[in-house]
C-alpha cells in the first residue's frame, strides 16, 4: 500500500498560479473556493481516454488510410 501520509498544501504554487498566471486580484483569489480554484485550473475537465494498442489497431482496420 502507498505511503498515506498527508503532504503540506502547496501554498506557494497556487499563489503563483492565482496572482500570476491567472492574474486575479486578492480580493478574487482569497474568496474563492478550492473547487473553484481547482476548475479555473483545467481540474475540472472531461478526460480523455487512450487507446491501447489493440484497440488502436483494430480502428485501423476499420478506417484505413488511403
Amino acid at each position: 500500500m502507498g505511503d498515506l501520509t498527508p503532504r503540506p498544501f502547496p501554498w506557494e504554487a497556487v499563489i503563483h498560479t492565482g496572482f500570476h498566471l491567472l492574474r486575479l486580484s486578492s480580493e478574487t483569489f482569497w474568496r474563492l473556493t478550492p473547487r473553484e480554484f481547482f476548475a479555473m485550473t483545467g481540474g475540472i475537465r472531461p478526460a480523455f481516454h487512450t487507446l491501447d494498442r489493440p484497440a488502436m489497431d483494430a480502428m485501423m482496420r476499420r478506417f484505413p488510410d488511403g
